[in-house]
């Protein structure tokens, strides 16, 4: 390194009031204070690193051991000014509270203060990061610190204010340093970049920017990193990503675009070049999830702000706008949601990349199964009452009749409850009953009541209130997050829910810790007391047991009808239709089983 060389972050570092960016209220309130000669004796200054809390204190004791002060505007050439710039300890003291943090630290300290100042009026100690310091050191600081000397001020400096004790918070004018905005940092890169002749883009400079979370002094770190790129060609926003680890828009874009068209095998082939152009599987869902967050801005707010809101330029942000008309609100923020579980996987997992891929089949077959109106039109159907069914075409030796009420936890719901499909070997004239979807109340037309076992419910009839499935649906439109009540519609089966309390079982143990996060099952928890009218239901989630049995509910049981033929049945044919629904139901698989299986490579075993 060239001994001439000053970084820039040092180099520019503010030298007066005015050249303080950002902080617009602590320049007003020093300004005036310094003019009218109100000097405090301890000042607190907090706030997030890097905007200027250190560059502050340095500038006020400038002003105030300036040969010409107390004034707003230090010479800089004075011997007093130039031992503050040149970090030389004479009459100003800067301690780092974190490597002297010791009681005996502090003791030594405060036997220095009685000596006079050397070349200013004051002697000022600047002690940063003070919430490092012990309990005994503050305390042994505590007493100086409400009545120092005359001629001695303390600024104190910290990032974590909620740590120093109150006693010494009450002591000092405490000033709260704010994070600079964006368009401040960027304004201040472009004048900085024109100093040091550094080609760089607006583009450029507002990702890095956004990059620095409101702290000027990481900013200009990785403006000076970026610096030596633009002396053979313009810096862009590409570089800023590749400097940063981040991946670029336009790669982000068609990963989501394979995420949102349901393409699990497109997803992991770009993940992989993703992946091996040196992108770690934490900075790849951490992106994915700004980008998601990007588009959720872009689906719920003004036009005119997503250019301050998400950092990206016009183009950009057409192509997202385009992309938020895919997708509905509550799926943006259910797959947000999916990342974040997926982060703190990959966090604490051996096999990051195994997550990795997993979290993107996921995704992928999420967004086709979360969408709103229809779960909404599955709720409106339920709490109608009614029970929706395709017409079924009458086929020679088939006889389509009412199903039996089936016992509860059994996990026969919809077409598959309504009806019982039995093959005769024999063509017997078929028998259907047919139910409008239309809305409209039409009674089933029966051609022969006394050949059936039992008299159906009219179907305008709202379902027994203790049917297993009534409350599972129940509990489920009391569920307060949308993308929790997708998930359990989607993956969970009711083994019981009564007073004792509710058992949900999930084939996928990734599913059972999910559904297991403290915040979630207090969604299910709090359904629960509303549905079973308790105060605190225990709520069991665990993975499909072979040996789940069906829970007991007390659901009217069904009534013969009293004809000549009833004494010609025989007693157990009730028994063997509930058994042949049974078998026949248990071999139809749900949609999103076919999914978990295909996803896991997976198979039933039992």
């Amino acid at each position: 390194m060239s001994e001439n060389y000053i970084p820039l972050y040092r180099k520019y570092r503010p030298q007066t009031l005015e050249t303080l960016v950002g902080q617009e209220h602590i320049k007003k309130t020093l300004t005036g204070a310094i003019e009218l000669g109100k000097i405090s004796h301890a000042y607190l200054f907090t706030g997030p690193r890097g905007t200027g809390k250190t560059s502050t204190a340095r500038i006020l004791a400038k002003s105030l051991n300036c040969k010409n002060g107390p004034t707003v505007h230090p010479c800089g050439e004075c011997e007093s000014c130039k031992d503050i710039t040149n970090s030389i300890p004479i009459d100003v003291i800067e301690i780092d509270a974190a490597s002297n943090r010791k009681v005996e630290d502090t003791q030594n300290l405060l036997e220095k203060i009685q000596y006079v100042p050397v070349n200013g009026k004051y002697k000022i100690y600047i002690i940063d990061e003070v919430h490092m310091l012990t309990n005994h050191a503050f305390n042994a600081l505590l007493k100086t610190l409400e009545e120092p000397p005359e001629n001695v001020i303390f600024i104190l400096a910290t990032t974590e204010v909620h740590k120093v004790l109150d006693t010494i918070k009450s002591r000092c004018q405490r000033f709260d340093f704010k994070r600079i905005t964006t368009e401040d940092i960027v304004k201040h890169l472009k004048w900085i970049s024109k100093q040091e002749k550094i080609n760089i883009t607006d583009d450029a400079l507002l990702a890095i920017a956004k990059n620095s979370a409101g702290g000027m002094r990481d900013s200009i770190s990785l403006l000076d990193q970026l610096s030596i790129i633009g002396i053979s060609k313009e810096i862009t926003t590409d570089d800023v990503n590749s400097i940063l680890g981040r991946i670029s828009f336009d790669v982000l874009l068609r990963l989501t675009e394979k995420i949102i068209s349901s393409e699990p095998s497109g997803a992991i082939e770009l993940l992989n070049e993703i992946y091996n152009s040196g992108n770690e599987p934490l900075q790849i869902l951490t992106n994915l999830s700004e980008y998601f967050k990007n588009l959720l801005m872009a689906k719920t707010c003004a036009k005119e702000l997503l250019p301050e809101l998400t950092g990206l330029n016009e183009p950009q942000i057409k192509d997202l706008s385009v992309q938020a008309q895919k997708l509905e609100t509550q799926q943006i923020v259910f797959l947000i949601e999916r990342i974040s579980y997926y982060i703190k996987e990959v966090k604490s997992a051996t096999n990051q990349y195994l997550w990795l891929e997993v979290s993107m089949i996921d995704l992928s077959n999420m967004t086709e199964n979360t969408t709103l109106m229809d779960l909404q039109n599955r709720v409106s159907r339920l709490e109608g009452g009614e029970v929706s069914m395709k017409p079924h075409t009458p086929v020679p030796a088939t006889i389509t009749r009412p199903a039996p009420i089936q016992p509860e936890g059994s996990g026969i719901t919809g077409e598959a409850a309504a009806t019982v499909t039995e093959t005769k070997e024999e063509p017997i004239p078929a028998k259907t009953e047919t139910i409008q979807e239309s809305g409209e109340e039409t009674a089933p037309v029966r051609e022969d009541a006394a050949e059936e076992e039992f008299t159906p419910p009219p179907v305008s009839k709202k379902l027994d209130k203790n049917d297993i499935s009534v409350m599972w649906e129940n509990l489920l439109s009391s569920v307060s997050s949308e993308s929790t009540q997708a998930l359990l519609k989607q993956l969970a089966t009711p083994v019981q829910i009564n007073k004792e309390g509710v058992i949900l079982t999930f084939r996928s143990q990734t599913w059972v810790n999910s559904m297991n996060e403290p915040a979630k099952k207090q969604q299910i928890i709090n359904a629960a007391n509303i549905v079973l009218n308790n105060k605190d239901t225990k709520v069991v989630i665990r993975l499909a047991q072979s040996n789940d049995k069906p829970a007991e509910v007390s659901a009217p049981k069904p009534v013969k009808e009293e004809t000549s033929e009833q004494d010609d049945e025989p007693e157990n044919s009730l028994a063997e239709a509930q058994q042949a629904a049974q078998t026949k139901v248990q071999r139809i698989e749900s949609d999103q089983e076919k999914m978990v299986m295909d996803l896991f490579d997976g198979k039933y075993v039992g």
